[in-house]
Formats: C-alpha cells, structure tokens, sequence
C-alpha cells in the first residue's frame, strides 16, 4: 500500500489572505506543516498541491514536491484528488496547510487505522477543555457514536447539554466532559473513496455549515473519529495567527 501525503495550499483565504505565507517563528505555516508531514514514519510521498505560483516558489524553496492543481477545486480534497492523478496512491492523507501545530504520530495514527480496518476515511479529534473552544465557531465540534463514527460535525456547541429544562454549559462540565470534542483538520482516505467522494455533488448541510466532510456523512458513507491528544489549533484568522506567535511550540512535539 503506497502512502501519500497530500498538503493542499490555497493562498486567496477569505479570513486571512495569504495564510500559507504568513510567519510563525520566523518558519512560513506551510513550512511548519511540511516539516511535521516529512517526520511521518508510514509516510511514502509528501507533495505539496497548490494552484498558486507564489506558493509553488516558496515551497521549491525548501525542497518540496509541489504539485500544480486546477483553479476549479471547490475544497482542499479536491485539490488533493487533482494532485494525485496519474499517481500510485493507495491511502490518502489530506494534511491541511494551515494546522502548523499538527504532530507526526497523529499522520501515523490515520495511516495505521486505514491500513488495519477496511475504511472508506478517518480524521482525529480531541476533547474540548475550554468552554470558549466550545462556542467558538471557528471550533468545529464533532459527535461519535460508540463505535467511534462520526455522527455530525458542526461549528455550533454539539453535543448541548439541557439541565433542567434550559441549555445550559458549564466551564466545569467540559472539563469533565466524555463526549465534547472538537474535529482536528486532517482527513485520510482510500484512493477508491477519494475518486468517488469528488463526484458527489455539494450538499445542504454542506453549504449550510460550510463543512466538507458533511458531504460524506449526507451521502450515507461512515467517518472513523480516532481520538487523540492534541492542543494545538488551526490558522484560520489573525487572532489565531497573533495566539500562535505566543504558543509554546514544545506543546505539539
């Protein structure tokens, strides 16, 4: 089985233009994930998949296989589809280029599940220890079921908690929480699901919460959630850029 990792890069972001490009610790973020992603032990190929020349040059830079996708693909899984055309890859793992703080273990955790279990696709989580995480939707949060699928991904408080009659939450009920967590943005699949994941058309609750992997979940297929460890975060705003500058990278190694 031939393991690709797959870093789709997007410089034209809404909510923070040019986001692979920006500095953390002096290191671009698409450098940041690049290393993490090279550190995989099950790991065959990284390629970097972009359809940007600004981001094509700065990966050279460093090395990289970059990958030229089409300007048409609606989401990072379609680029990583386009990147791997004409490619031997068994098992896909789209590591988005804006999660720097992204561990290697946690790429090898997603190969190892989809090399041992018959899987269509797996992504991670953690739990949620900080009730602003919760209501923060910027934060998408998932709920599984026993088994350890997906049941739904949302960017609103899930589950939500009813005492008495009323929602309510507490910052002590999600520290002692079993079943509050939030989704961590990298996402392995199999070549064949891949293939026919891009064919599916965009669904409501796609568009509705602005959440590609609810695509799958609306077509009827199944997401293994494994849980991990993990307290780093995502770059999707400035905020998040200016709190990464202050983060201690020893909590991600």
């Amino acid at each position: 089985m031939i393991k690709y990792i797959v870093i789709p890069a997007r410089y034209a972001s809404t909510r923070l233009p040019g986001k692979p490009l920006r500095e953390i610790y002096g290191k671009t973020i698409l450098y940041m994930v690049y290393e993490k992603a090279m550190l995989s032990n099950l790991k065959d190929h990284v390629i970097i998949a972009t359809d940007d020349k600004r981001i094509q040059d700065a990966a050279i830079m460093f090395d990289a296989d970059v990958v030229m996708t089409s300007p048409d693909c609606k989401s990072g899984t379609d680029r990583c589809h386009d990147a791997i055309k004409g490619k031997d890859a068994d098992i896909i793992v789209n590591l988005q280029g804006d999660e720097p703080f992204i561990r290697p273990d946690m790429v090898d955790l997603l190969f190892d599940v989809m090399l041992n279990e018959r899987l269509d696709m797996a992504t991670l989580c953690t739990p949620i220890t900080d009730i602003n995480e919760y209501t923060n939707p910027n934060v998408v949060k998932v709920v599984l079921d026993k088994y350890g699928f997906a049941l739904y991904f949302s960017r609103s408080p899930i589950p939500f908690k009813s005492s008495h009659g009323s929602a309510y939450i507490s910052q002590r009920t999600i520290l002692n929480n079993q079943c509050i967590y939030k989704h961590i943005g990298i996402y392995a699949f199999s070549r064949t699901f891949l293939e026919k994941y891009v064919t599916m058309e965009r669904c409501v609750l796609e568009e509705t919460e602005s959440l590609e992997q609810l695509r799958v979940l609306e077509n009827g297929f199944r997401i293994k959630v494994l849980i991990t460890d993990y307290n780093g975060f995502g770059i999707d705003t400035e905020e998040d850029l200016e709190r990464a500058k202050t983060f201690s990278f020893r909590k991600t190694t």
